[in-house]
């Protein structure tokens, strides 16, 4: 395995796991100004593992890796996960705010190369099942809104997982409820964004780490799906099972619920 944000908080989270398991070997590690030169492991906060970080992607590479960790943010990610694909190395994608027509590229970069690519906007499993859950429920109550909720040093608004599950609501539900009055925003925004149809609200704080919850609305009742990713340690689990499958795959999976076996 490689890691690429190895110095950041998933990717410190991402080298601690990798090291306890007896099926991954850690072999590279890539991070900006912070960390560089130093072992992946001490940045990480568990024993040396003799990785050093290192500056450019290519340094990673060059240790041949079968796995590529991507925590970089969204343009740069495209650019490592494609290195990446080049050198014959499969890409785990876990960045948000990646344009849709830049995974069809990698998706058809990984079908020519005859890789595995793995692109998720959210690791976590009780996430991932929240929007699965989110879809059952659309067509019997369509009136939806999302609210997405993350420390205030995220920097891409509304969240992936937001769109995501906003994109999901929308095709499940069909077409779009018509609103029961005329609405007057007094402070433009107010009603937050709108993805296909559906309204998403992003809130930014200290103290918060990645929560999100869809309300639903009907005749007399509502509906409310909600899940707390109280640490990075949350996203675990669902990046180690995309880093196993990764190696079986034909090309490129946008989102973890196809590992999972769920419907998309």
């Amino acid at each position: 395995m490689a890691v690429s944000g190895a110095a950041g908080r998933m990717g410190r989270a991402a080298v601690r796991a990798m090291a306890r398991e007896a099926d991954l070997r850690l072999v590279a590690a890539v991070g900006r100004e912070r960390g560089v030169g130093q072992d992946a492991g001490v940045i990480a906060g568990i024993a040396p593992l003799g990785v050093t970080i290192a500056a450019k992607v290519a340094e990673a590479l060059a240790a041949r890796p079968d796995v590529l960790v991507e925590f970089a943010p969204g343009r740069q990610a495209v650019v490592h996960a494609r290195a990446a694909l080049e050198a014959g190395v499969r890409p785990v994608v876990g960045s948000t705010g990646i344009p849709g027509d830049e995974v069809n590229r990698l998706g058809e970069l990984a079908r020519a190369r005859r890789l595995g690519a793995v692109v998720a906007p959210n690791f976590a499993v009780g996430a991932v099942l929240m929007m699965a859950f989110a879809r059952t429920a659309a067509p019997w109550l369509p009136h939806a809104e999302v609210i997405e909720l993350h420390h205030d040093r995220k920097r891409d608004a509304p969240s992936g997982t937001a769109m995501a599950t906003a994109r999901a609501i929308a095709a499940a539900r069909g077409a779009t409820p018509p609103a029961a009055a005329a609405e007057e925003e007094l402070a433009p925004g107010a009603r937050g964004a709108t993805v296909d149809g559906v309204r998403v609200h992003s809130v930014r704080l200290p103290g918060l780490n990645a929560h999100q919850a869809v309300v639903f609305g009907g005749p007399g009742q509502t509906l409310t799906i909600r899940h707390d990713s109280l640490s990075e340690e949350s996203f675990m689990p669902g990046l180690l099972l995309a880093v196993r499958r990764v190696r079986d795959l034909d090309g490129l999976v946008f989102g973890l619920e196809h590992l999972l076996g769920l419907q998309a």
